[in-house]
């Protein structure tokens, strides 16, 4: 279709917009948890892979941890099992977390499959790769029985994060993308929750931003409205009345931690948006909520 003078105005106009996002974040690492709709979505897909490939090409370094819950879930429902979570932490006993490492390792050669075909150059890794995330066995304390510790399985707590593998792949203009499996002390496996590996990420690489897709618009009141420009203290204060809850609670506790360990901002958003990645770091408006480090 040609282009109108209206609609080439409006075009020129978005992408002058982008200029000075691209010189401030030139350089600067971003890392992103991709999960979701945007996942599962062939349309979302293609529309992310696009995205990150172009925040590459524009000098900025993405860093992409995804999930695989949906898919997950999938498999389990194939062999009888029905997936349990406390505290929005997935129950995995061995027989859950094989078929984990098996959903996440197709997923992890999927995502870095499309961002080449779009022209990026990815590399997929676990936490396994050279040992770069260490992790312990994670017991949750109980909501109903305080001081009583929950054994969830083979779920894991992030002990330390080594970024020399990240770095190496940056240097030479790679995109990594990091399935959330960690090493525990004696070298088992571990599954660790996605948002809670990109908010840690994002600390050690000293990450601009940390940008979260979700299947939600982003961080909600009570009455369903979209909030945004949020403090570590407000934040704090809607988890204690409620407002947040369940599954948005490790993504809440990851985007807390990465803002008060030094990342600038965090920005839960809708990855049911086409280019949700783009609107948010290259629009004045942006598509989601946006947590202040301060």
């Amino acid at each position: 279709m040609p282009l109108t003078a209206a609609s080439a105005e409006l075009k020129a106009r978005v992408l002058s917009e982008a200029l000075p996002y691209i010189q401030r974040f030139f350089d600067k690492t971003i890392v992103i948890k991709y999960g979701g709709n945007a996942m599962t979505d062939p349309a979302l897909q293609e529309s992310f892979a696009r995205d990150v490939v172009l925040l590459k090409l524009v000098g900025m370094n993405p860093v992409v941890v995804h999930g695989g819950g949906p898919q997950i879930n999938e498999m389990l429902k194939r062999v009888g099992k029905q997936g349990e979570f406390v505290q929005g932490m997935r129950v995995t006993d061995e027989e859950t977390m094989d078929m984990v490492e098996m959903v996440l390792g197709k997923v992890n050669k999927d995502i870095v499959n499309l961002i080449n075909r779009c022209g990026g150059k990815a590399v997929g890794l676990t936490g396994q790769d050279g040992s770069f995330i260490r992790a312990e066995k994670l017991m949750l304390e109980s909501t109903t029985e305080p001081g009583k510790m929950l054994d969830i399985g083979l779920v894991g707590d992030i002990n330390k994060i080594d970024p020399a593998i990240i770095t190496f792949l940056d240097s030479g203009d790679f995109i990594p993308v990091i399935a959330p499996i960690g090493v525990g002390p004696d070298g088992e496996t571990l599954n660790i929750n996605a948002d809670v590996v990109s908010g840690k990420l994002a600390e050690v690489l000293h990450a601009e931003k940390l940008v979260l897709l979700t299947n939600t618009p982003g961080v909600l009141d009570k009455d369903g409205k979209l909030l945004t420009g949020l403090t570590p203290k407000e934040i704090d204060g809607l988890v204690a009345d409620g407002t947040l809850s369940g599954g948005m609670l490790p993504k809440i506790a990851s985007a807390l931690d990465a803002a008060r360990g030094g990342v600038r901002s965090v920005h839960i958003i809708d990855g049911r948006v086409q280019h949700a990645l783009l609107l948010e770091i290259l629009t004045h408006e942006g598509v989601g909520t946006l947590i202040k480090s301060k």
